[in-house]
């Protein structure tokens, strides 16, 4: 069971063809499973509070009798591994963001009586072409890792502490993954992740490799498309610009996480960058790249947060106009910087500024799909309406899979393929299109 974000998932994918490959059949369902194992995310509170409860649940089916051992892994007890053993005593087993790969050759010794740790001090696992995976998305996408960890220090942010220090694969073994993928599955759509993409290669060399990686994949992705998250606003280079618009089959959508528009706080989180930096870079990106769709996501309620650097924030994204938004409260995590800061702001003013910048953005974002009325786009189809009656789900490439909206289609279509819509309505986050 795999919780947290796509770089989680690509994780759990890597494990379940080790298992497979000891010759484990995996079930359906945890009850009547000999073995449960959770990969966890522990990133902010929330993310801890989600894992700790299915956790629990599970612990619960095993005093019960309906699994036998239950193992976990990941964000979580790379954090709290002695906690989680000592305070849920039917955990057999506990494996860290580096260690998960062990899990298959520790089988035998679950069955043991002494719960099992296996969590590195500094996580320095990096996966490559050489590791199988068992596809847990759709056979039409899939994600590719090109990086583990992270050397920015956010100073709101404990990755770096979780996954390690910064560590890029080489454009080869990259490569030889996708190669590998794209003979398996009909694989339609590509989406490169990372901490921060944009400093791909950047430990090797001092400079950023990523340009490079776009342009040799591209090919490899002839009959797709190519999507890029998770990038950082002090990384993105001109070169890496004129990549992303050049090239055809890379999708014109930029995942810039912004985090806030006071270069005061910016500064006391650590970002590296100022406002004007990033207004500047924006405007590059827009005045250089026909079709652009610009994500970004945002923190309210860091520490000192003033009423006024919180204007300051919504007026920023109202002159802006992101295309997509995510917004998260700030959550005071223990392991950074900012866990000691000062003027840490109460929750219901957190609460009430979250709710305030997802009321904006989601008036942006239904101004903005109605613009898009009466247009035709390419769209690649998610899954087909359980009703039937030609109805579909999709995406064009505006929309990253799961944190985005979706295009609602009626028409002749089929799962996994592209097709063209003209766009008939709009929602707050959503569009309705027929097929054309």
């Amino acid at each position: 069971m795999s919780l947290g974000c796509p770089r989680n998932l690509l994780d759990s994918e890597v494990l379940l063809a080790l298992l497979e490959g000891k010759g484990l059949e995996i079930a359906g369902e945890p009850e009547g499973s000999d073995i449960a194992i959770v990969n966890t995310c522990g990133f902010i509170q929330d993310a801890k509070e989600e894992s700790i409860e299915l956790v629990l649940q599970l612990a619960e089916l095993k005093k019960s009798g309906k699994i036998k051992k239950l193992v976990v892994t990941g964000c979580l007890p790379q954090r709290y591994p002695k906690e989680l053993a000592d305070q849920i005593k039917e955990i057999d087993a506990v494996f860290g963001t580096s260690d998960f790969i062990k899990i298959p050759g520790a089988l035998e010794k679950l069955f043991s009586d002494r719960c099992i740790k296996e969590v590195s001090l500094e996580p320095d696992f990096l996966y490559d072409h050489t590791y199988s995976r068992k596809i847990l998305t759709p056979g039409h996408f899939a994600y590719v890792k090109i990086q583990e960890g992270c050397s920015n220090r956010c100073s709101y942010c404990v990755i770096p502490n979780l996954k390690g220090p910064r560590r890029s694969r080489s454009i080869e073994s990259v490569l030889k993954e996708i190669e590998t993928l794209k003979e398996e599955n009909d694989i339609k759509e590509l989406v490169l992740i990372g901490q921060d993409t944009t400093s791909f290669g950047i430990d090797r060399g001092g400079k950023s490799e990523l340009a490079r990686l776009l342009r040799e994949v591209s090919p490899l992705m002839e009959e797709g498309w190519v999507r890029l998250l998770y990038t950082h606003p002090a990384h993105f280079t001109d070169e890496l610009i004129e990549t992303i618009t050049e090239v055809d089959n890379i999708c014109k959508y930029v995942d810039l996480p912004i985090q806030h528009a006071s270069s005061r706080i910016l500064k006391v989180m650590n970002r590296r960058v100022k406002k004007d930096e990033m207004t500047s870079l924006i405007k590059k990106l827009r005045e250089r790249m026909d079709g652009l769709t610009l994500r970004t996501s945002v923190i309210v309620g860091f520490p000192g947060e003033t009423d006024e650097e919180f204007r300051e924030l919504l007026d920023y994204l109202e002159e802006i106009r992101f295309d997509r938004l995510g917004a998260f409260i700030y959550s005071r995590e223990e392991g950074t910087p900012a866990f000691g800061f000062e003027n840490q702001i109460p929750i219901e003013v957190k609460e009430q500024r979250f709710d305030e910048v997802m009321r904006l953005q989601q008036r942006i974002s239904s101004e903005n799909n109605l613009r898009l009325l009466e247009s035709t786009v390419k769209v690649l189809i998610d899954e087909e309406d359980a009703s039937g009656s030609d109805q579909f789900t999709g995406r064009s490439q505006m929309d990253a899979p799961e944190v985005d909206g979706s295009v609602y289609l009626k028409g002749s279509g089929k799962v996994g393929q592209f097709c063209t819509a003209r766009i008939t309505g709009s929602m707050e986050y959503d569009l309705v299109g027929e097929i054309i």
